[in-house]
């Protein structure tokens, strides 16, 4: 049923390639201004198919499959993007900072698996408040990562490193939804635990 919230998420799905296309040059400063502006476009539709859909009365069960589908999509596309550029890396511990980002994408997989296993039992599993603010703080993690990468000259001396401002927000707020995610993952894991023979 192609309702306009479906029409939302589906245009999500969509431009993922193109959002990849725009970061695979790390050194094309327009085109990481271009992918902050798609990024943040596929946010707001990521909001308002969901209001839509809500105030409407037009949730339906092709929304409710897709749309988780499309945030996992774009998350995985721009980490593995963002990594396969040499983004996820900065001062004092070099490309650690893709271990961040692994645990974000094996929480993602992992949750889904579990979320399918427990329809299965006809048990639902409700998404917490804490799990909300992963979410936030990985939406911002990665848009100033990208935004980083946009505005190169944004920069200030923190001791002996000169630091590009979004981007070390960036790197902070991704380990801070990765440490997040440790714990939603392990919330879910337990409800799943409860279920298993």
């Amino acid at each position: 049923m192609l309702t306009l919230p479906n029409i939302l998420t589906l245009s999500r799905i969509f431009a993922v390639p193109f959002l990849a296309f725009l970061l695979w040059w790390p050194d094309w400063a327009l085109g990481y201004g271009l992918a902050f502006g798609l990024y943040c476009l596929m946010g707001i539709t990521d909001y308002f198919d969901g209001y839509l859909a809500r105030s409407s009365g037009a949730v339906s069960k092709l929304g409710i499959f897709l749309d988780p589908i499309a945030d996992k999509i774009m998350v995985a596309a721009v980490i593995l993007v963002l990594t396969a550029q040499g983004i996820l890396t900065g001062p004092y511990v070099g490309d650690m900072h893709v271990i961040a980002g692994l645990i974000i994408l094996v929480r993602e997989i992992a949750v889904s698996g579990l979320r399918e296993f427990l329809g299965g039992l006809q048990v639902s599993v409700p998404v917490s408040a804490l799990a909300k603010w992963k979410t936030t703080l990985q939406i911002i993690a990665l848009g100033s990562l990208i935004l980083g990468n946009a505005l190169p000259g944004w920069n200030v001396q923190l001791g002996e490193v000169l630091a590009n401002v979004p981007h070390t927000v960036g790197l902070a707020t991704l380990w801070g939804a990765a440490i997040l995610t440790l714990i939603t993952g392990w919330d879910y894991l337990r409800v799943g635990l409860k279920h298993m023979d």
